[in-house]
């Protein structure tokens, strides 16, 4: 009777072991149908860019590559031969000025310069033989007896600065306009005439290094985008899918700059 009694007992026993391993085994299944899929493999890289290579920028006014460019003063205007000067100085720029434009422009917009020119010197004789007399002056006090040597040499800038072929065509504009508005001007008012005056001419000079300033940078940037490529060339610029995966954007990102 005991042996049977302990059979009977072990049936349920093993009968409750065999129903927790199966709900063992379903808690488990559950547990595994719930993990993350692998993550996608990377989209492949995106095809590269093909360009073509624009024009090099060139110089404004077909100016030289390599121009010497005034630096800007601590005013923000640029350094000048015209700027920082005398009244009297003033008056014999633009006398100058009016000597460069009556030898330099001779199209048929500029006719009237030469004999605007020959008016000038005759009605403000006076006033130019004055203004040249407290120029001299001018340079002695600051150079000495040696003064004519330096006076010369500031002069011959000033013949340069004027001359600029890059700026001629606007310059003759300018001069002329200025002229013209100088024919009427009494001999006792030259002075404030060359004051007001003279900065009308130099703006042509500001706005040429100013569009001079823009070609360099902008081909620095030409450079940097295309080095030596030849313009109307076609170039391949390979791309690089950028990791995104902290942002979950996508994105591409090219190897050269365009």
């Amino acid at each position: 009777m005991a042996m049977s009694h302990a059979r009977h007992s072990a049936r349920p026993t093993r009968a409750l072991a065999y129903a927790l391993t199966a709900a063992l085994g379903l808690v488990l299944a559950g547990c595994a149908a719930k993990a993350p899929p692998p993550p996608p493999p990377p989209p492949p890289p995106p095809p590269p860019k093909v360009v073509i290579v624009p024009a090099r920028p060139m110089p404004p006014n077909g100016a030289s590559a390599n121009l010497t460019v005034p630096p800007l003063a601590a005013t923000g205007l640029r350094e000048s031969v015209n700027r920082n000067i005398t009244p009297a100085q003033m008056v014999w720029n633009l006398r100058s000025a009016y000597n460069v434009a009556a030898l330099n422009c001779t199209g048929p917009r500029h006719v009237e310069l030469l004999p605007l020119y020959r008016t000038f010197l005759k009605s403000q004789a006076k006033g130019l033989d004055k203004a040249n007399r407290t120029v001299d002056q001018e340079f002695k006090a600051k150079f000495g007896s040696k003064f004519i040597a330096p006076r010369e040499q500031y002069m011959t800038a000033v013949y340069n600065h004027y001359a600029l072929p890059a700026t001629m065509g606007d310059f003759c504009d300018a001069t002329l306009a200025v002229a013209r508005d100088g024919a009427a001007v009494p001999a006792a008012e030259l002075e404030a005439f060359a004051v007001r005056s003279l900065p009308n001419i130099e703006i042509v000079f500001d706005a040429f290094y100013r569009r001079y300033d823009q070609y360099r940078t902008d081909l620095a940037i030409w450079q940097a985008q295309y080095g030596g490529a030849q313009p109307g060339s076609t170039i391949v610029i390979p791309t690089v899918a950028s990791d995104n995966s902290t942002s979950g954007t996508p994105t591409t990102q090219a190897t050269g700059a365009l």
